[in-house]
């Protein structure tokens, strides 16, 4: 990892921790990701639940499971190979979900790869992505672990990724490598920015 990078995440880290207001800010940045047009058409969308100083997201997921979207979350685990991955779990009510890695709410362990829960990367219209920093580009700096990364390489052609940070985490361009997936969108409390795919912006 360059310095430069190690350099943006711990200036971003700081600014996501010190954020003030985050519950109303998160709420904010929820709404606007809700009644985006790419959001509203999307049948299956994948949230994040929110772990640590990241945008809040899980008073908006818990309302999402009463309409008519199916939902998905991920959880973290391991390729055949020994790879960090996420699965993608079909969410249809929060008491399926358990505390697990770094706290993070997810289907227990007995319970993952159960038919009919388990979801394909192929079927996600829309990826809500967390992050440490974004650009106003599309760039995003994860936390390192490549979960995400490895997952939204293989999302389809016209799936949407749309980032979510407060605008105190945005950097003036975010250093990516080779391996990193740009957003379509970043959604702050601010501003909605086209990110590379510029066709999802409405």
């Amino acid at each position: 990892m360059s310095d430069l990078k190690k350099r943006q995440r711990s200036k971003a880290n700081a600014a996501r921790n010190e954020q003030t207001d985050k519950e109303s800010v998160s709420r904010i940045i929820c709404d606007r990701f809700i009644a985006h047009p790419v959001y509203q058409q999307a049948k299956t969308v994948m949230w994040y639940s929110h772990c640590r100083s990241e945008t809040r997201t899980q008073a908006a997921l818990w309302c999402e499971l009463a309409t008519a979207k199916r939902i998905v979350i991920p959880y973290c685990t391991k390729d055949q190979q020994g790879h960090n991955k996420l699965g993608l779990w079909l969410l249809e009510d929060a008491a399926e979900l358990v505390p697990g890695m770094w706290g993070i709410l997810e289907p227990p362990k007995q319970r993952w790869g159960e038919v009919g829960k388990e979801i394909a990367v192929e079927q996600l219209d829309c990826v809500l992505v967390p992050g440490v920093a974004f650009d106003r580009h599309g760039g995003r700096l994860g936390n390192g672990g490549g979960y995400y990364d490895r997952l939204l390489s293989c999302v389809r052609a016209d799936t949407a990724l749309i980032g979510v940070c407060f605008e105190s985490q945005l950097v003036e361009h975010v250093v990516m490598e080779a391996h990193d997936v740009a957003m379509d969108i970043v959604i702050t409390e601010k501003v909605v920015y086209a990110g590379k795919g510029r066709q999802f912006l409405n």
